[in-house]
C-alpha cells in the first residue's frame, strides 16, 4: 500500500509512506544494493545505522548462488542475510542487458548462461515470480528486456512486444500466489517517447501495485534521459510509487524527484567508495588524491557518519593506498550515509514546502567543489 503524504505547489515532488509486509518505507526513497544478498562492505547493522530503510537484491544472482534450495531452508532471504526490513528484488532484465552475447531472449523467456560456471539456464516470466515468492521479498520486478544503444525504432518495438507479453505472464502467475507482497511493472520504450507513452499505457491495464522507469542510465545523454523522464511521469499513475531504476547521481535524483519519481537504486555509492571517491556536500572527493595526504579534516566536515566522526582524510587515504580492507568499509559506510541522509533532507524539505529552494542550495554547494 501507498500513500501520498505530502504535496507541492512549485514542484512535483512528493512526500510519501509505502508499507509493505516487513515494515514501511518513507518516500523518496534510496535502495542500496545487495546484489548476492549482501550490500558490499556492510553489515545489517551498518546499513541500519546509516538509515537503510529498504534495500535491493537481485533475482538473477541469488538464483544462481547461492540457489533457492539454500534461501528456502532459511524460509527466505530475509532471515538468510539477517535483515529484517523490506527487500525488493530485480528480476534480471538488467542483467539480460549486460551479459548479451551469452543469452538469447524470445516470447517463451530468456535462455542464458552462467557467468560463474557457463551452465546454460532457462526462465519463464512465471518462474521469475516464482523465484521471487521463494526468496520472500517484499517488492518484486517483473521480467523486462531491453536493447543496448543506439538501439533503431524497430528493435527497440520488438523488444518492447516481448516486455509487454512477459508483464502480462508474470502478472498472471503473482496474483495466482494470492500474495502479500507486491509486483511492480516496468516501463520501457528507448528513447522514443511515444513508445515509452505505448509502454506505460499497456502496464497501467495490468493494475501493478508500482511502476518503475527502466532502460535509462545505459548510456544515454543527459538531455535524453531528463526528456524522457520529464515525458512520462504526468502520466503515471499518482497513487502508485514511482520507480527509476538504476539512476543514482544527486542530480539525477533531483531532477527525477522534482518531476515526482518516489524510489531510486544505485550501485554508485558503493562501487565508488571501493574505488576511492566520496561524496560530500562540496561535490566528489577522490582519496587518492596526493592533497590529502596530511589532511587532518574529515572527508565532510558536516557530515555525522561514523567515518567522518572519527578518521581524517589522511588516515583513509593512507587505508586505500595501502589496499586495507578498512578502506572499503569505511568508505562506504560514508557514501551510503550521505545518501540515506540526502534522501532524508530531500524528505523534510518536501514537509516543510521549500524542495525547490533545497534543491537550489543543494546543488550551488555541491558544483564548487572539495
Amino acid at each position: 500500500m501507498f500513500r501520498v503524504t505530502g504535496s507541492l505547489r512549485d514542484s512535483s515532488a512528493r512526500r510519501g509512506c509505502l508499507s509493505t509486509a516487513h515494515g514501511t518505507v518513507d518516500t523518496p526513497a534510496f535502495m542500496p544494493i545487495a546484489t548476492a544478498g549482501s550490500v558490499k562492505a556492510m553489515t545489517p547493522g551498518l546499513l541500519e545505522e546509516a538509515g537503510a530503510q529498504i534495500i535491493l537484491g537481485n533475482t538473477y544472482h541469488l538464483f544462481l548462488r547461492p540457489g533457492l534450495e539454500v534461501i528456502r531452508g532459511f524460509s527466505g532471504l530475509h532471515r538468510f542475510m539477517s535483515w529484517d526490513k523490506p527487500i525488493l528484488t530485480d528480476s534480471g532484465g538488467f542483467q539480460i542487458f549486460s551479459l548479451q552475447g551469452n543469452t538469447r531472449v524470445d516470447e517463451s523467456g530468456v535462455r542464458f548462461k552462467s557467468h560463474i560456471d557457463g551452465t546454460t539456464f532457462s526462465l519463464t516470466p512465471e518462474q521469475v515470480v516464482d523465484i521471487q515468492f521463494a526468496l520472500g521479498s517484499d517488492i518484486q520486478m517483473v521480467l523486462d528486456t531491453f536493447p543496448g544503444l543506439p538501439a533503431g525504432r524497430e528493435e527497440t518495438l520488438r523488444s518492447l512486444t516481448i516486455t509487454h507479453g512477459w508483464a502480462g505472464r508474470a502478472r498472471a502467475r503473482f496474483l495466482e500466489g494470492k500474495p502479500r507482497t507486491q509486483q511492480f511493472g516496468i516501463v520501457q520504450g528507448g528513447l522514443f517517447e511515444d513508445l515509452r507513452a505505448q509502454s506505460l499505457a499497456a502496464l497501467k491495464q495490468l493494475e501493478f501495485e508500482g511502476y518503475a522507469i527502466g532502460g535509462l542510465s545505459v548510456g544515454e545523454s543527459r538531455t535524453d534521459f531528463r526528456r524522457i523522464i520529464a515525458s512520462l511521469l504526468p502520466e503515471m499513475p499518482p497513487d502508485r510509487p514511482r520507480y527509476l531504476m538504476g539512476s543514482g547521481t544527486p542530480e539525477e535524483i533531483l531532477f527525477a524527484v522534482d518531476r515526482g519519481v518516489d524510489m531510486f537504486d544505485c550501485v554508485l555509492p558503493t562501487r565508488n567508495a571501493r574505488n576511492g571517491t566520496l561524496f560530500t556536500s562540496r561535490g566528489k572527493l577522490s582519496i587518492k588524491n596526493e592533497r590529502y595526504k596530511r589532511d587532518e579534516r574529515p572527508l565532510d566536515p558536516g557530515c555525522r557518519c561514523a567515518t567522518c566522526r572519527r578518521f581524517s582524510r589522511a588516515y583513509l587515504r593512507h587505508l586505500y593506498m595501502s589496499k586495507e580492507i578498512s578502506a572499503a568499509v569505511l568508505h562506504t559506510v560514508h557514501n551510503l550515509h550521505f545518501y540515506l541522509d540526502f534522501m532524508g533532507k530531500i524528505r523534510y524539505a518536501i514537509e516543510q514546502s521549500n524542495f525547490t529552494a533545497f534543491k537550489e542550495q543543494f546543488l550551488s554547494l555541491y558544483k564548487q567543489g572539495v
